[in-house]
């Protein structure tokens, strides 16, 4: 039989999960910041403006939806990692850093076309 575990006995690991996952949690609103912003960009009538319209909408929704899915797997690591410190067991969270910076990369791709539109357009 498993004996239970007193989470007291681990209030250190404990406050530092809390503490990794409020930072997820800025890092979400960060992006979900960084999306309406992009897509906010309004182009003047130019040549670019139509696909630089479509640019920062795709880098706008990207950027909100990735701030959702990274609240969404956040949370899902921080329960792990819960369960994990009470019963002495430890696991990175190698796939959330790899979804961040894979789909950061892509939003950052997207920001930077956007700013070579603007430079072209003005």
């Amino acid at each position: 039989m498993k004996e239970q575990v007193s989470e007291s006995k681990y209030t250190q690991q404990h406050l530092a999960n809390e503490r990794t996952y409020l930072a997820w949690i800025r890092t979400a609103v960060a992006l979900a910041g960084l999306g309406f912003l992009a897509a906010g960009i309004v182009f003047r009538d130019s040549r670019y403006s139509g696909i630089g319209h479509i640019v920062a909408a795709v880098a706008g929704i990207s950027a909100v939806l990735l701030g959702g899915g990274v609240v969404a797997a956040a949370t899902g690591d921080y329960m792990r990692k819960r369960e994990g410190i009470n019963n002495e067991q430890f696991r990175s969270s190698s796939s959330l850093i790899r979804l961040v910076f894979v789909s950061l990369t892509i939003i950052e791709m997207l920001l930077i076309v956007l700013v070579v539109l603007m430079l072209l357009s003005s």
